[in-house]
């Protein structure tokens, strides 16, 4: 690859980009400008919604199979499989995206298609299986995704529970004679989420608000959750509630850790080894990242700053286009961006920026690589 390209490197922009547009219009936007200019595209995510077109932009096959959508109704999801590698988006089977007509049932939503998924890749020759967390329309603990895979949750008269989380305040055992852990299979977290699964700081009292939880489903969810967790201990031998991510999308990431030994990571530094950045970065003289937008949360293990930690620590410099940011020079100076440029520089009608995003956001890099060109020499 010739020194002095530019890499690409930007997670979504929520409701109007995804990551492979985003790093195109960008991409399109430099070309218009310095035609003569090496643009590598590098699509990121951190584990949430739109992991597996990231993982299909790297070189990973998409495979598709039917799996249970959150309310128990089919739905055709994707994951990305390579080199016995697999990765599972949870967003794609047990998504907020994936209720019907948008509709949150946070009592009821289930994680099953998530297991499915699982299954049909360990059904492909999967051994390494990667599970991204993010965007889940569930607050099951993950009981859903391991009945997918042959565990039964039954009530006091040895019925199966119905699906979601509040039905397992009725939990009374599990029944394991279906399920075995797959040998030679190694399971991995892609989050960046650290939450315990119970608590002020766990899967209901934090996530469930924003899954359509009323501060009695809350407890009701916490309730739940915490028989679960119980009854695991119990009759698995194992505690793991108390772990960093096992709150992760709503307890699934407690149910991957007791039940299949997951081990959790961060997701965009686990995704960005899985897509090969790093090999990206020798010889570029810039990293654009960037996502929707770029706010306290950033700062805290989301796709931009794992990006930008990741270039200058090999001393490639860093700029970040966005929606729109609150950061301060100070704040994102200190995450490793040089400068941010936000579509709102250019446009301030809310309904343009999301609906004609595509053509701002090339726009907007035209308009870098016109004014600063400075940035794309490695000065």
């Amino acid at each position: 690859m010739s020194s002095g390209h530019v890499v690409v490197a930007a997670d979504k922009f929520k409701g109007s980009l995804t990551a492979v547009q985003v790093a195109e219009r960008v991409a399109a936007g430099f070309r218009a400008v310095r035609p003569e200019l090496p643009v590598v595209t590098v699509p990121v995510a951190d584990g949430g919604d739109g992991t597996v077109d990231a993982a299909v932009a790297a070189g990973f096959t998409r495979m598709e199979t039917m799996a249970t959508g959150p309310l128990g109704d089919p739905v055709r999801a994707a994951y990305g499989l390579r080199d016995g590698v697999a990765i599972v988006e949870l967003a794609e089977a047990s998504g907020l995206r994936r209720l019907p007509g948008g509709r949150l049932a946070a009592l009821t939503a289930t994680s099953r298609g998530t297991g499915d998924m699982i299954a049909a890749a360990l059904a492909q020759g999967a051994r390494r299986v990667v599970i991204g967390l993010g965007g889940s329309a569930c607050t099951d603990g993950g009981a859903g995704m391991v009945r997918a895979l042959g565990v039964r949750l039954l009530d006091a008269r040895g019925h199966d529970l119905p699906p979601g989380g509040a039905a397992l305040a009725g939990l009374h055992a599990l029944d394991l004679t279906k399920f075995t852990r797959p040998e030679g299979v190694t399971f991995t977290l892609a989050s960046d989420v650290d939450n315990p699964l119970l608590g002020p700081h766990g899967a209901a009292a934090v996530y469930g608000p924003q899954k359509g939880a009323r501060p009695q489903d809350v407890a009701r969810l916490e309730e739940g959750l915490a028989r679960f967790a119980g009854i695991v201990e119990r009759d698995l031998g194992v505690r793991v509630r108390d772990a960093h991510g096992a709150g992760a999308a709503g307890g699934t990431g407690f149910a991957a850790m007791a039940f299949l030994g997951a081990t959790p990571a961060s997701g965009i530094d686990l995704l960005l080894d899985l897509l090969g950045f790093a090999a990206r970065l020798p010889g570029a003289a810039l990293v654009v990242t960037g996502e929707g937008a770029l706010d306290e949360q950033t700062l805290h293990g989301k796709a931009p700053a794992g990006v930008a930690a990741a270039a200058s620590a090999r001393g490639v410099p860093v700029i970040a286009v966005c929606g729109r940011t609150t950061l301060t020079a100070g704040q994102l100076h200190g995450a490793g961006i040089r400068r941010a440029f936000a579509l709102t520089d250019i446009e301030k009608d809310e309904d343009r920026l999301m609906t004609e995003a595509g053509p701002l956001m090339e726009r907007l890099a035209a308009d870098i690589a016109t004014r600063w060109p400075a940035l794309f020499d490695g000065e």
